[in-house]
């Protein structure tokens, strides 16, 4: 655990001495502005409410920097060059793509293997990890084989875990998690973590044994991965990501992450890792029950990682789930999206 002589719940990580009130931005810090990130999740944001069900995904394209649009009619494509986004005319609509991952729900549904949409090739990206035996990867390609090129399946290393651990960062019913963003409503304060971190305790400290910091006031998992913990102690947390190099982030604003994004993973085991979006509306079917709606990235991870924060810039965008684990830098890290849990709860960032 770091230590500072002041204390603040960041990110991913509780920074605390003693029993000192946490969200006390150190002297110094500085915030990384990232405008591109505010942007292009701007611009997402638009082009998803103009289009809804008439485009099948959008992503990042990393050459030219643009926001691309997939979309199965030419009127459907004058309307993205009207929001100043770029068109790419695609086979699958948003109804097949989500018809295909309904057939992988009925008739694949196997423990250690997530899906999600990949718009960059129009198909839903499938994942084993190594804990599917040889007849469930059999089953897992006749189901794909049956869609007629929809789906793709890919082995990964490790193994789906929720990632939780013992060790330093916010503590509750005896196990390590990390705390992701601050959020408000009105007066009061709470933050946000992992859903299978709040199921199993209502108190949380700073430290192991320690005095309590806040109270569950509520939880979801499975089918999420989202809980919040209010402030008891009386502190006013900063809203800010801790980079763990004597710096922070500022965040101002909650946006859901498209792929191709770069986005930076901060949490109390593997600190900052770096990443991007491979796929959105993941179903990942963990041991002990699937989560929906998640988002899939390159960034690494490991256990006591769990709610923390994914974020690009000044953008919060999730709260870290679990992986597979890493292969050097390159790694699984799957993030349920921030803005459902501040919507369940009616919370914002700040």
């Amino acid at each position: 655990m770091r230590r500072t002589t002041c204390a603040r719940l960041g990110l991913s990580a509780l920074l605390v001495t003693g029993s000192l009130a946490l969200g006390v931005t150190p002297a110094g810090a500085q915030s990384e502005p990232a405008p591109s990130a505010t942007r292009l999740n701007a611009l997402n944001a638009q082009v998803e409410r103009q289009l809804g069900d008439d485009s099948a995904g959008t992503y990042l394209d990393r050459r030219t920097g643009n926001l691309v649009v997939t979309v199965t009619s030419d009127a459907a494509a004058e309307r993205v060059r009207a929001t100043g986004a770029t068109p790419q005319r695609v086979e699958r609509s948003a109804a097949q793509l989500d018809a295909a991952m309904d057939t992988l729900e009925s008739r694949a549904k196997i423990t250690g293997t997530s899906w999600g949409i990949d718009p960059r090739t129009n198909q839903i990206a499938v994942e084993a990890d190594r804990s599917v035996s040889t007849r469930e990867m059999a089953r897992l390609h006749r189901v794909a084989d049956s869609l007629d090129g929809a789906v793709r399946v890919s082995r990964v290393p490790g193994t789906f875990h929720r990632e939780v651990a013992g060790g330093d960062a916010i503590y509750g019913g005896g196990s390590r998690c990390s705390a992701a963003f601050n959020v408000s409503k009105g007066t009061t304060k709470y933050f946000v973590t992992a859903g299978h971190c709040t199921n199993l305790s209502a108190n949380w400290s700073a430290t192991s044994g320690g005095a309590a910091v806040g109270v569950r006031e509520g939880t979801s998992f499975p089918t999420n991965d989202y809980g919040i913990v209010r402030y008891t102690n009386g502190s006013s947390p900063a809203g800010n990501v801790n980079l763990y190099n004597g710096s922070y982030q500022e965040i101002s604003s909650a946006a859901d992450a498209v792929v191709g994004q770069a986005i930076k993973k901060s949490g109390s085991t593997t600190k900052v890792t770096s990443g991007s979006v491979t796929a959105v509306n993941v179903t990942v079917n963990y041991g002990d029950g699937p989560v929906h709606g998640m988002v899939r990235t390159t960034a690494c991870s490991a256990g006591g990682d769990s709610g923390g924060a994914h974020f690009a810039g000044t953008v919060a965008l999730g709260i870290h789930s679990g992986s597979s684990g890493c292969t050097g830098t390159n790694g699984s890290a799957i993030h349920q999206p921030v803005r459902e849990a501040l919507s369940a709860y009616g919370v914002s960032v700040y």
